[in-house]
């Protein structure tokens, strides 16, 4: 079922009514990976499509993982670097299926971002999980 977690009055709502979401009222969320939390936008746990907001902490590292499927990023603010390159503030990058890569934030970061499903973490102590 896609839904929007804590927006108010969802429940009310007919299965073909659009979802109006406060996102400002929306809880920030940690994640498994330190420095990074999210507020979930939309959401199918059964099929693991995500729309997302990550907020990375300056110096935050998200372990080496392999994107399932197509991931999309716009970084609204700050930058989040890899060993292919970096995404800057209003810029968008998008990784195919099997992309492999691990990713940090120097100075932090604010980013959207879109996932059909979800990483697959590779080592470290975030093996086998996933970031939600």
């Amino acid at each position: 079922m896609i839904r929007t977690p804590h927006l108010a009055m969802e429940d009310t709502l007919g299965p073909l009514e659009s979802r109006y979401v406060d996102v400002e009222g929306l809880p920030w969320k940690p994640t498994p990976s330190p420095g990074i939390e999210i507020k979930t936008l939309m959401e199918d746990r059964e099929t693991g499509l995500l729309t997302a907001l990550f907020r990375w902490r300056p110096g935050a590292v998200l372990a080496r993982h392999e994107h399932v499927e197509v991931e999309q990023t716009w970084v609204l603010e700050g930058s989040i670097v890899d060993d292919e390159g970096e995404a800057v503030a209003g810029n968008y990058v998008w990784r195919p299926k099997g992309n492999q890569h691990l990713a940090h934030s120097p100075g932090g970061a604010l980013v959207l971002s879109f996932f059909l499903k979800p990483n697959k973490f590779l080592e470290g102590d975030l093996q086998g999980q996933e970031l939600r």
